[in-house]
């Protein structure tokens, strides 16, 4: 019912900034809530940000300040802009939503921070 394509990720130095997109498909995202999340080898997928129909925003402790969670729902979009990354921000990012029924991931975008 929804598919998710997730872009930008690449190689950048401690301190500086990308941003993520994830474009989905459908007539249902305006009323879909959406998450990132991110793994690093070896760790469990842990929450970075959320969003809901709403506007409505939440974030890990760890990136409070940093990162920005937006959605345009006339282009069906979400958005994660990351600023000052660090080396611990290193991981491939997923794109998140659900409906009353199913859960859906995103391919996932690799992040790699050097010092």
């Amino acid at each position: 019912q929804v598919q998710l394509v997730e872009s930008g990720g690449g190689l950048v130095q401690a301190g500086g900034s990308l941003r993520l997109s994830c474009v989905a498909s459908g007539s249902i995202f305006r009323i879909i809530p959406m998450g990132w999340y991110r793994q690093a080898p070896g760790k469990q997928r842990e929450l970075v940000a959320t969003i809901t129909s709403g506007g409505s925003t939440n974030y890990a402790d760890s990136v409070k300040g940093r990162f920005t969670i937006s959605r345009d729902n006339a282009k069906n979009t979400v958005y994660l802009q990351m600023n000052s990354l660090k080396p611990e921000d290193t991981a491939v990012y997923y794109c998140k939503t659900e409906t009353a029924y199913l859960t859906y991931w995103g391919q996932g975008t690799q992040v790699t921070v050097s010092s």
